[in-house]
């Protein structure tokens, strides 16, 4: 039986770290601040809106919601991010997408300054991750992965991790920052050749390929940490939610694996709260 690499208590560790950065800089009457903009009532975006309002008050960060309707348009969307990047008071920003049919999305997060694009949206962020040059917050997901890593122990230097996913929100960055451990990163997708062998070689397996329970037990080979980025609909348990690792089997093989519920998709709002709290106190050593 597998070790249960649960998120949540390494989301409760970087929340303690979070507050208490927060808690030094109300004392100096300095409040961190996160201003979330939201086109439209996605139910996914505002679930996420919810679970990121109460992390902020958890970690003693003030979160604004401005909630836009879905006729605004482009030029309204981005007459909002422009207010809120100079605004002096806000510290991150945070675009909820994909946005409706007809807005540009990436002319949209071009408008947030990197100093407070905590979810690594602008292409500008992008870059210094993938260049090292620069000072940008990784995406929330990628960071929440290094961080499950990290905390239970799990030896990179040298080994052989394959990713399976190469999206800019977690595959690509991640690779960047498991590179940047010296690990031996291989970034596989849908269309490698052999996909369970290429899985079956490595060290450490990080499925975010977003198909429900599509790695089965010929992905796997005993000794091996399984991490789980997927959030997908059960198609065995409707109304629940997956990952993409077929959980029940893979546990029986693996040394370690990532659940879901309560796995990296447990982290990600205690990164993005930690990424507010970092750009405040960034900012107020700038003033």
């Amino acid at each position: 039986m597998a070790i249960v690499l649960s998120g949540k208590e390494v989301a409760a560790k970087i929340n303690q770290e979070t507050k208490e950065k927060t808690d030094q800089l109300r004392q100096k009457n300095i409040i961190p601040r996160l201003q979330i903009i939201r086109v439209g009532e996605r139910t996914d975006d505002v679930y996420y809106q919810k679970s990121l309002e109460k992390a902020c008050e958890a970690t003693g960060i003030d979160c604004s919601v401005k909630v836009l309707d879905e006729q605004i348009g482009q030029k309204g969307l981005e007459e909002q991010l422009t207010k809120a990047a100079d605004d002096p008071l806000i510290h991150g920003i945070l675009l909820f997408s994909p946005l409706p049919k007809g807005y540009d999305l990436a002319a949209a997060v071009s408008l947030i300054p990197v100093a407070k694009d905590v979810d690594c949206l602008n292409p500008l962020s992008s870059g210094a991750i993938f260049t090292g040059c620069g000072d940008a917050y990784p995406p929330c997901t990628a960071a929440a992965v290094m961080e499950m890593l990290k905390f239970y122990g799990a030896e990179l230097e040298g080994r052989a991790v394959t990713i399976v996913g190469r999206s800019l929100v977690v595959g690509k960055p991640l690779a960047m920052l498991l590179l940047a451990q010296n690990a031996t990163v291989t970034i596989a997708h849908s269309y490698s050749e052999d996909l369970p062998a290429i899985c079956r070689r490595a060290d450490v397996v990080i499925a975010a390929a977003g198909r429900a329970k599509m790695f089965r037990g010929n992905f796997f080979t005993p000794g091996q940490v399984a991490i789980d980025v997927g959030i997908n609909d059960d198609p065995d348990n409707p109304g629940h939610i997956c990952g993409d690792i077929e959980y029940e089997t893979a546990e029986q093989i693996v040394a370690a694996i990532s659940p879901v519920p309560g796995g990296v998709g447990s982290i990600t709002s205690a990164i993005l709260c930690a990424h507010v709290a970092d750009a405040c106190s960034k900012s107020s050593e700038q003033d």
